[in-house]
């Protein structure tokens, strides 16, 4: 049995020391088939920095590294180009000075690597054109030029503005040499987890063609289901196929759906099911951004955008649906074809996202983590039991534990999606079959909870601001929401909730039971 390669980006340590390849050098081919300037999106922990080596070493005519994979009867071994290759993963600069530095590093690394001396090493725009002119002339072939998490310093910086647009600014600096080093260069490719507009950082690089939503190249990273039944068929025996798509599988880009390499290999190797994508991040400017922008975390279930929507964003104008498809919390479940332009419908990948995202979203909602845990578990008590009074308990006596001071600095008191928002990540957190927004004859039912053979039907309102005492189940029952799992539940709980802004907590949480006949 070869070993799972957990982690390992360099192609020929995967070859050479017998680890499992899921064979993407087709990709190779067709990429340099279609064109000269590439640019690939995809979330982090996919598979980008593998096939960015991946090109690397076949652009070098290693031919040795490929036998028996696809690219070995289908490349011309004895054509040989120098390949610059930066990554910008390593290290958060904070300034443009510590960007600069990096640079400068990743410059003299290539320098010493292809055996060129730049005339002014402390010139970044200089050096690296000088570098692409001297790598072409001197192997007398035009030189590759590859460049993975080209975003990474901007996204370690996101949640400061200022900072962020001075690390812009030094990027874009670097980057405008390809434009005018285009007849020294043979192919380009960078990769990165967010796409940032042409106008922003990549100024006069039009010819830049974007694979992040390409039908052919949707599987270029990740694994396809037949790939992981196929390669991985040995550590799959005795597993449960259908729950292994249900947590780790999803990932969409108008083509094929794929897993997330990262997460599908540590499952094989633990055995156990475990959110291990997100353990490797933390999405601060995330949730930074969900309080700034008021954002209802339910709608995340259902987002329809236009590709302008999240196609590409700047620092000056990022929405939270954008950043969450960009950074891969969400995904393409469908596409709608419009007159003008398509309608694609988001949601979550995976369970792994889902669970995973609001459980983080609870955690920097309200504070302290311990009163998050000891909740989640009375809540799943509470609905062992089959204790509706219980549950309004549980969650006022997490509402009541946030600081008054919390309220004062997020100004959300008054904000009936914060609430609704704290009611979902709960439910979902809890690994329970949870519809925000679900649609009926007559209307959206705020949630719906389903739970073995019981249906939760909960309504929301903030009193004084949308609604008087009561109105939340007066309008469950006005509006016959409980008709549509009839005869899917045996049980049917309609639960109205009603905050006070004042109080900062649940001051009606009425119920009543529906029985099927």
């Amino acid at each position: 049995m070869k070993k799972l390669p957990i982690g390992i980006s360099t192609f020929s340590q995967i070859i050479q020391e017998n680890y499992t390849y899921v064979d993407k050098t087709r990709f190779v081919h067709e990429l340099t088939e279609q064109g000269k300037y590439f640019f690939l999106s995809r979330p982090r922990r996919f598979g980008k920095t593998l096939f960015i080596d991946t090109l690397k070493e076949a652009f070098e005519g290693n031919r040795n590294l490929f036998k028996d994979l696809w690219l070995e009867d289908h490349w011309d071994w004895d054509q040989k180009y120098p390949v610059i290759h930066f990554s910008l993963g390593l290290g958060v600069p904070k300034t443009r000075d510590e960007l600069d530095g990096r640079l400068r590093d990743l410059l003299l690394k290539n320098q010493a690597y292809l055996g060129i001396a730049c005339r002014d090493p402390h010139d970044i725009a200089g050096c690296f054109s000088e570098l692409i002119r001297k790598a072409a002339a001197g192997f007398r072939r035009r030189a590759v030029v590859l460049i993975d998490e080209y975003d990474k310093p901007i996204l370690d910086n996101i949640t400061n503005p200022d900072q962020a647009a001075e690390i812009r600014e030094g990027l874009k600096n670097f980057y405008s040499v390809i434009k005018e080093s285009d007849p020294h260069i043979q192919f380009v490719m960078l990769t990165g987890v967010s796409k940032f507009s042409k106008v922003s950082l990549f100024s006069g690089l039009n010819n830049l063609i974007d694979i992040t939503i390409d039908s052919r190249f949707s599987t270029i990273c990740g694994y396809t289901d037949s790939e992981m039944r196929d390669v991985f068929a040995s550590f799959l025996v005795g597993k449960n196929l259908e729950e292994i798509r249900r947590w780790y599988n999803g990932y969409s880009w108008l083509g094929e759906a794929v897993y997330n390499p990262f997460s599908i290999l540590n499952f094989l190797s633990q055995g156990s099911f475990r959110n291990y994508w997100f353990e490797t991040g933390t999405p601060e400017f995330l949730v930074k951004l969900f309080r700034q922008k008021r954002y209802f975390v339910p709608q995340a279930e259902h987002i329809e955008a236009y590709e302008a929507m999240f196609g590409s964003f700047d620092l000056d104008y990022i929405e939270p649906e954008n950043l969450l498809f960009q950074t891969g919390y969400l995904t393409i479940k469908n596409i709608r074809p419009g007159i003008f332009e398509p309608t694609y419908e988001l949601s979550y990948p995976n369970y792994e996202v889902k669970k995973s995202l609001t459980e983080s979203i609870l955690h920097r909602y309200c504070g302290s983590q311990i009163d998050v845990h000891r909740n989640r578990h009375q809540l799943e008590q509470n609905l062992s039991a089959n204790d509706i009074q219980g549950m309004r308990s549980t969650f006022q006596a997490f509402f009541a534990s946030i600081p008054h001071d919390w309220y004062r600095k997020n100004q959300l008191a008054a904000y009936e999606g914060y609430y609704a928002s704290i009611f979902y990540c709960y439910f979902t957190a809890l690994g329970l079959d949870v519809t925000a927004e679900d649609t009926t004859n007559h209307g959206r039912i705020d949630m719906t909870v389903k739970l073995n053979n019981r249906v939760y039907i909960f309504e929301f309102k903030v009193i004084s601001i949308d609604a008087t005492p009561g109105s939340a189940l007066r309008q469950i029952k006005n509006k016959k929401y409980a008709q549509k799992y009839q005869d899917a539940a045996e049980e049917i709980y309609l639960i109205g909730v009603e905050f006070d802004p004042e109080e900062r907590n649940i001051v009606e949480f009425e119920w009543e039971t529906v029985f099927r006949e």
